[in-house]
């Protein structure tokens, strides 16, 4: 292999270790056996949700994910391989994935990262199950929401009984 070759796999491992570093969760799928228009399809989804996928070399994978400090992806990294990052949302990527596998069935999770660590498919799946980030930030103020509520309620019962005394 000659120097220029060398540097330019040096680079993408840096790129990638980078990728892995920043995201807050990245899904590793097999896609083989998906039509291009089935992966267009899934691209836009997750170019839409803020997700960045890209098909690259389990060599360079291994080696940024070793240079990321990750551990455990050992298995993940056989056969074609697509990734997919995400940098804001740690649900996306998995939901995306889940969802798309159930219409193309060619489209295999292999497992993934999650902040920095290690997930194997049966968690990605679970972690699929979850609301997203919108979702869980309504139900957050839902909860929050209800004691205000209460209150309010408490209050004015208190005034129509006031009322209806005098």
């Amino acid at each position: 292999m000659n120097e220029e070759t060398i540097a330019k796999k040096a680079a993408l491992v840096d790129e990638v270790s980078e990728k892995f570093n920043h995201a807050v969760s990245a899904v590793v799928v097999d896609y083989r056996g998906l039509t291009v228009e089935e992966v267009t399809n899934l691209r836009k989804q997750l170019r839409k949700a803020g997700v960045e996928m890209k098909v690259i070399k389990n060599s360079i994978l291994t080696r940024a994910a070793q240079k990321a400090g990750l551990e455990g992806l050992e298995g993940v990294f056989k056969g074609p391989t697509a990734i997919a990052f995400s940098n804001e949302d740690v649900v996306a990527p998995a939901k995306i994935m889940a969802d798309f596998a159930k219409e193309a069935e060619a489209l295999e999770i292999k497992g993934g990262v999650i902040e920095g660590k290690a997930f194997d498919v049966a968690e990605i799946m679970a972690l699929a199950k979850l609301p997203n980030r919108k979702g869980l930030l309504s139900m957050l103020l839902s909860v929050l929401q209800a004691p205000v509520r209460n209150v309010a309620y408490a209050i004015n019962a208190v005034a129509e009984t006031k009322e209806g005394a005098a």
